[in-house]
């Protein structure tokens, strides 16, 4: 054994000697080249350094001689750095890597290799104007950290202060070498590099935003390298830097910034003081929009939580040992986060919320949504622990959802759910309904917002957590202050948000607080503006029906309607033309269709005292014009069931006759047009008794033939068509007295302004001359029977032909009255009039009766 480790001695010594002979051969034959490196012709420099390249590095020299060679040739090399020529200093640069790649200690040029490269990159100044020659020193400084590894604990200052100014470096390449370097620095020396890593934080954070987005991955992994083997009293100083990259438009950048705060939360010697910090960034990514980069941030996520679960699981060995089932009602769609997890959130949950609280108002967009989005994930893993916060969950809520931006809202809403799943809905409602009373007294710009969230947290309870609290829940909507609080759109949809979630979630239970809905209902289509929220409310209204089982709207209005008119009653004395009460009145009238008729007792004395000639002018317009809506459809809707006509001699005295009584003022003036129409309307319907009209005709007649004169062209034309239908209800039942007051006014208008008004006195003319029976005397009154056919021959000689047509059939009509006196005076006026063609036609009308 001796013999052989004696053996190998010698051979290990004959082979350095021959190694030291090649390389001083090598060194003679360089002498010349080298002496050429301080001539000032520039190609012979070049020439020379290109030689030494060829006979050293480009040759198959042993590591021994090679070793030999560089430790002759390093200063030098090293002076060429600074040549003047930029090809000669890429050559020296090269001729170096290339030993220090091929030397077997490259370690022995650090003392003369590490000053060099101090003194050329890391200075005040750059003195090596070409950036590839700067990239190329920085491949070679990455190379000699890989090559010594801890080798270069004693020029840890100068690397510092080289990485320093090349991580500022305005080339991007060097950038991006440079944070390399850094990463294998800390790696290589740790023990040291901690001592001054804090040091590099400065520069690279002046280039984490740089433009180019692999200088921003680069510089990333950079900062958490350094923030990984530092003294750990920096992070404050990189995190907002941090979570500004997770806005990057680069998912490279983001991914990395994942990475880097995933590994911080798993190894970072001091992370359970920076937990409250270092959790949002990560969390934020898993609702980032690149399906990788998710699925990256749950796979460090649940790492993180099950790391924390080991390292305390003495803390947590009840929950372990006895864990309690999943909430019923998870709206992410998602598996439930670990314990680890949700245990994290939880403890840090109350440093979390004020920042949360605090970034979801900022003026950025993007910034809003991520928040919301964080917010989201966080209620995910605090579940019922969110019920401690809640006060301040809501008021961040409250001002989330009337955010601009639709993302942050949606976000918003997601969140509310998530509230109705996990908190106990007894304590949800006793903080919410009393905001929701008072959102619209009080001046928020978005009273809206209460209600936003209720629908949301509505819809993300279960039915069996609201049915206890139904009625508490309708007698809020219901409140007066609610329902009817506001007329702005948003507002409304919300209302309709509240009753669709409530009777998604409870359905058949929404039975008890049918009526509450209703009115909540009714009242959005009173305040609606728009067609389409009322026609969505109308939807809603059909849900309520199906929930409870009903055909339709007439059946759900036949259940409540006698509470619905009592509702209105309660108020109907201060009624005005402000007042939402009586749109709600027309709404339940005409959407009820035959179930109104079946309440005529309660709802005639309500229209009355609404229709008193003392109320406000225009409310008692809103009012008339509804009545005539329901008596055009009588049959269908006050009619319904055949008792309309019981109540004929209250509409005509209580309602109508009191509001055709002549008042100055066009607000009283359109109320009598209004009343005329609804009198017409009665007048016309089949199912109004002859003799009740009777009972009032004298009072009505006066009334009708005051309305002849009145300015408006529409009143006048109702009144000669109300006086129409009066004449025909009364066929040969009236007598002679109230005839003869009747004519003589129709004769005025058939010299009316208005041509249509013309044509329909002479239609009344022609059934008040049909209207005359045994009871009218024609000897006693032949004077009457004398001037109404004068006039009406004069009016047959008009220019208009179309009122010479319709008096030449209101004079036949009357040629059967007093064929005679009508055949004497037609002869009379035959020459007198300007064309005889419709005299002669009613005189041969007369010859052949």
């Amino acid at each position: 054994m001796t013999t052989s480790n004696n053996n190998s001695t010698r051979e290990a010594a004959m082979a350095t000697a021959s190694e030291e002979r090649a390389a001083a051969d090598v060194l003679k034959s360089l002498a010349r080249h080298l002496n050429c490196l301080n001539e000032d012709n520039k190609s012979a420099r070049r020439r020379a350094l290109e030689a030494v390249k060829r006979e050293t590095v480009e040759q198959c020299l042993s590591g021994g001689a090679l070793q030999e060679l560089f430790g002759g040739l390093l200063k030098a090399l090293l002076k060429c750095l600074s040549d003047p020529v930029e090809t000669c200093r890429d050559t020296a640069i090269q001729i170096i890597t290339g030993f220090i790649r091929a030397v077997p200690k490259p370690e022995d040029s650090l003392p003369y290799l590490m000053p060099a490269l101090a003194q050329r990159l890391g200075g005040k100044e750059i003195l090596e104007p070409a950036e590839e020659l700067r990239l190329a020193l920085m491949e070679m400084l990455s190379l000699v950290v890989e090559v010594c590894g801890r080798q270069l604990a004693p020029y840890l200052e100068d690397m510092i202060k080289i990485l320093q100014r090349t991580i500022t470096d305005p080339f991007p390449e060097v950038k991006k070498e440079s944070c390399k370097c850094v990463i294998s620095v800390a790696q290589s020396i740790p023990d040291h590099f901690h001592l001054q890593a804090e040091s590099l934080l400065k520069p690279l954070l002046q280039t984490i935003s740089h433009q180019h987005s692999q200088v921003r991955v680069s510089v990333t992994q950079a900062v958490g390298t350094v923030i990984q083997h530092s003294a750990g009293k920096n992070v404050d100083d990189v995190l907002s830097h941090l979570a500004q990259r997770l806005f990057d438009d680069s998912p490279r950048v983001r991914k990395t910034v994942t990475v880097v705060v995933g590994d911080w939360l798993l190894r970072l010697p001091d992370r359970y003081s920076y937990f409250h910090k270092l959790i949002p960034l990560l969390l934020s990514s898993l609702s980032d929009e690149i399906p990788e980069i998710r699925s990256l941030a749950e796979d460090l996520w649940k790492k993180v939580g099950s790391q924390w679960e080991k390292e305390n699981e003495d803390d947590l060995k009840d929950k372990m040992d006895f864990r309690l089932p999943a909430p019923a009602l998870l709206t992410s769609g998602g598996e439930r986060p670990g314990l680890g997890c949700r245990e994290l959130v939880v403890r840090n949950l109350s440093k979390l919320l004020p920042a949360v609280g605090r970034d979801i108002g900022d003026w950025l967009v993007q910034t809003r949504v991520k928040t919301a989005q964080l917010l989201r994930v966080l209620l995910l893993h605090a579940e019922d622990h969110c019920t401690q916060h809640l006060q301040s969950l809501l008021t961040v809520l409250y001002h989330t959802c009337a955010d601009p931006e639709t993302d942050v809202r949606a976000q918003c809403l997601e969140s509310a759910k998530l509230l109705g799943a996990f908190i106990s809905a007894e304590v949800y409602l006793k903080l919410l309904l009393p905001h929701i009373e008072d959102s619209t007294s009080c001046s928020s710009a978005s009273p809206w917002a209460p209600l936003t969230v209720l629908g949301a947290i509505l819809r993300g309870s279960s039915r069996e957590a609201l049915q206890p609290h139904l009625i508490k829940i309708g007698d809020t909507l219901t409140h007066s202050e609610v329902c009817q609080g506001s007329q702005q759109a948003l507002y409304l949809d919300q209302l309709l948000v509240c009753v669709d979630a409530v009777l998604c979630v409870c359905q058949v239970d929404c039975a008890v607080i049918s009526l509450q809905l209703l009115k909540v209902l009714v009242s959005v289509q009173s305040l609606a503006s728009q067609l389409e929220q009322r026609s969505k409310a109308e939807e809603s209204v059909r849900c309520l029906c199906e929930a409870q089982g009903l055909s339709g709207a007439c059946e759900l209005y036949r259940q409540h309607m006698a509470d619905l008119l009592q509702w209105l009653s309660d108020s109907h004395h201060t009624w005005t033309s402000y007042s939402i009460q009586k749109t709600q009145l027309e709404i339940i009238a005409l959407q009820s269709g035959p179930v109104v008729g079946e309440f005529l007792p309660a709802l005639l004395p309500l229209l009355k005292s609404c229709l008193e000639p003392s109320r406000d002018p225009e409310m008692r317009l809103h009012i008339f014009t509804m009545l005539s809506k329901l008596l055009l459809d009588a049959s269908n809707t006050l009619d319904s069931q055949g008792r309309f006509a019981e109540y004929m001699e209250m509409v005509l005295q209580d309602l109508l006759l009191p509001n055709l009584v002549w008042r100055s003022g066009r607000s009283a003036a359109a109320v009598r047009t209004a009343a005329l129409s609804c009198l017409l309307a009665v007048l016309h319907g089949a199912a109004f008794p002859a003799e009740r009209v009777l009972s009032v005709e004298e009072t009505l007649s006066t009334q009708l033939i005051s309305a002849l004169e009145e300015d408006s062209k529409l009143a006048r034309l109702l009144a000669c068509r109300s006086l129409h239908s009066l004449l025909k209800l009364t066929t040969q039942q009236l007598n002679a007295d109230s005839l003869n007051k009747i004519y003589p006014e129709l004769l005025k208008r058939v010299d009316d302004s208005s041509e249509d008004v013309r044509v329909e006195a002479l239609k009344s003319l022609s059934t008040w001359l049909s209207s005359l029976g045994k009871n009218y005397d024609t000897q006693s009154c032949r004077p009457h029977l004398d001037f109404l056919f004068q006039q009406l021959l004069l009016y047959m000689d008009d220019p208009d032909t179309k009122i010479q047509e319709s008096v030449l059939e209101v004079l036949k009509v009357a040629s059967e009255v007093d064929r005679g006196l009508l055949q004497q005076q037609t002869e009379a006026v035959r020459e007198k009039q300007r064309s005889p063609e419709y005299c002669d036609k009613l005189l041969q009308h007369i010859h052949s009766l």
